[in-house]
């Protein structure tokens, strides 16, 4: 799976909460490219929440679908750094997944079905990142993104069995996601994203909504599924990762309708 010797067509992404400010995310690229210079380096985002693990494993699962098979996701939103947490790497069914084990591949493993509900593994693969060749020399207490998940990536990119990372690993952290439920035909479920354009992202899917619908958030209701987003003012609507969306004609929803992360949101026929 994971091309050649050299790295040569190698994909290496990179999620973190580093922001662009500091110098954090163009170390941890300097250190894959010092042991993988061949890899080509992909951001999928540094401007998640400080700390907001939920947001990073989200955005990680909207675009790990859309990578080529093979590609290694490093995802560090890390709080945990530096406590008994431990470094893993996950072979899941596209690639490799690189991170701390606080829950951020969540979304990933349960659609790829690589583990059950209560984070045993299923299928695939996972180790614990403890091998010192594989790791940077001087170790730092508050940056393994430069120390241990860079180096893993990168020698997974040169084609460093898993196995060679740790040893095996027979569970893994899961966040507690919140899961739509239908009660007397209405589906409850809750705004789980707020994107930067103000679309407030649910995690209602199109298999358990009424093809005619009422939608009913923060105290504002809204009658009939949109096609886009300038039908009326404020819209209900399938965006492009499968999700119900709350969306303002060229604005921001959540700031017109007071959304957060957590509201709750109903849909009925």
């Amino acid at each position: 799976m994971f091309r050649s010797p050299s790295g040569t067509g190698c994909i290496i992404t990179l999620t973190t909460d580093f922001g662009l400010d500091d110098a954090y995310a163009a170390v941890m690229k300097g250190v894959i490219l010092d042991t993988c210079p061949a890899a080509n380096i992909v951001d999928i985002s540094h401007s998640v929440q400080p700390q907001n693990i939920a947001e990073a494993a989200f955005l990680l699962r909207s675009a790990y679908p859309y990578f080529p098979v093979g590609t290694i996701h490093c995802a560090v939103v890390d709080p945990g750094v530096g406590t008994a947490r431990r470094p893993i790497a996950i072979r899941a069914n596209r690639g490799m997944l690189v991170g701390p084990d606080n829950g951020i591949f969540t979304h990933v493993v349960l659609e790829d079905g690589l583990v059950d509900r209560d984070g045993s593994l299923l299928s695939g693969g996972a180790v614990e990142l403890v091998a010192s060749e594989f790791r940077r020399a001087e170790m730092s207490q508050t940056f393994q993104g430069r120390d241990i998940f860079a180096p893993a990536a990168a020698h997974l990119g040169l084609g460093v069995p898993l196995r060679n990372l740790g040893p095996t690993v027979k569970e893994i952290h899961l966040l507690d996601l919140p899961v739509p439920r239908m009660t007397a035909g209405v589906v409850h479920g809750c705004i789980i994203h707020i994107d930067r354009f103000g679309n407030a992202i649910s995690n209602i899917t199109v298999e358990v909504t009424p093809r005619v619908a009422r939608v009913i958030v923060n105290g504002t209701e809204i009658e009939g599924l949109s096609r886009s987003y300038q039908e009326k003012d404020i819209v209900a609507i399938f965006g492009s990762i499968g999700f119900l969306e709350i969306a303002a004609r060229n604005g921001s929803a959540a700031h017109r309708l007071g959304l957060q992360v957590g509201d709750s949101i109903q849909v009925s026929p």
